[in-house]
């Protein structure tokens, strides 16, 4: 005969409630913890978008307010022709900034090739900020130009031999030489002619002509 004292059944029941709530209370923990953990960093990810958000507006304020404002080195030109022609055409401003041009603009966009002077001259007439630049133009660069001719459907950007400045931006009648992209003068140039007050065909489109810009 076993001799051995058996726990009574309410003894191992015991145990077996203490074990299953010491098991709860860790998973309880364990839960809160993750929880915790995911709102710290739901927290973080908010903060960081809202950050970025207050920093994107406060830029873009800052570059309504450079284009509300006379833009220094704008150079002005009068008197410009708007006849439809066939041909090439003499420019007196190299980039051209008005004048005489071909019947069909040439679309907005980013390209890495030349264009038509005359169908360039065209989309400048429908509101058109035309961006030239050096073909040797750093990486960095040009890739800002992509990205503001991405956002912009009134941005046209070009190549360009022989270019007093390695990028030029002109619209109708005004035109600004800058030594970078980076030059704050740029994005407010682009805020305030893109369409701007001096197109002389406002709420012509700048697509639906000649050119297939380069994929975004």
């Amino acid at each position: 005969m076993n001799s051995k004292h058996k726990p009574a059944p309410t003894q191992r029941q015991a145990r077996l409630a203490a074990v299953k709530a010491a098991q709860k209370r860790t998973e309880r923990r364990r839960t809160i913890l993750i929880a915790s953990i995911a709102g710290v960093v739901a927290l973080g990810l908010i903060g960081t978008t809202a950050a970025v958000i207050v920093q994107q507006a406060q830029h873009n304020a800052s570059v309504q307010a450079a284009a509300t404002a006379p833009i220094a080195g704008v150079k002005t030109f009068t008197g410009l022709s708007r006849n439809h022609v066939t041909g090439t055409v003499a420019y007196a401003q190299d980039p051209p900034v008005g004048g005489d041009h071909s019947a069909v603009d040439e679309n907005c966009g980013f390209y890495s090739a030349p264009v038509a002077d005359e169908n360039a001259v065209h989309s400048l007439e429908h509101g058109a900020v035309w961006i030239t630049h050096d073909a040797n133009l750093p990486a960095a660069q040009l890739a800002t130009l992509r990205g503001v001719a991405a956002k912009n459907a009134y941005v046209l950007v070009t190549p360009r031999a022989g270019l007093p400045t390695p990028v030029v931006a002109s619209a109708w009648g005004v035109q600004l030489q800058l030594s970078s992209v980076d030059d704050p003068r740029l994005a407010a140039f682009v805020a305030k002619y893109a369409n701007g007050p001096q197109t002389p065909e406002p709420g012509a489109a700048c697509s639906g002509g000649i050119g297939t810009p380069d994929a975004p």
